[in-house]
Parts: structure tokens; sequence; C-alpha cells
């Protein structure tokens, strides 16, 4: 599975891999695997990345197009 909105969403946010993968804490060559779909998202980094980017896994993963489509609480 090709994950285009985790590059979309580094993208918008004006970050390269390596920034993602820091927070990630992985290398900028596994997260370049995760958004070209070489390489599955844990589910750990999914959910740091909803945590990041403030949206929802079902956006992340292509379910819904709404980045938020119930109030979500981060903590």
């Amino acid at each position: 599975m090709t994950l285009n909105r985790i590059r979309d969403l580094r993208q918008d946010a004006d970050l390269n891999q390596t920034e993602v993968a820091k927070i990630l804490g992985t290398s900028q060559t596994v997260y370049s695997r995760y958004e070209c779909g070489k390489l599955d998202l844990p589910l750990r980094h999914l959910v740091a990345l909803c945590k990041f980017y403030k949206v929802s896994a079902d956006y992340i993963l292509g379910f819904t197009n709404d980045p938020n489509p119930a109030k979500l609480k981060f903590k």
C-alpha cells in the first residue's frame, strides 16, 4: 500500500523525510519505504503521525478524505 497521504502531509508541513524520520525515531531510509509502500507502517508510527499532524488514522490510510471526521483529542 502506498501511503501518499503521509508524503502529502509531510510536504504540506514543509518537512523532509529525515525530519519526519527523526520524529518517529527511525531512519530516513525506513521512512522513505513507508511512503512508497515498500515497508508496512507500524502501528506506533501511525499513531505518532496522527498525533503530530493532528489527523485521523482513517485519513492517513485513505479511508476518508476528511482529515478530522470526528473531534480528535490528542494528549
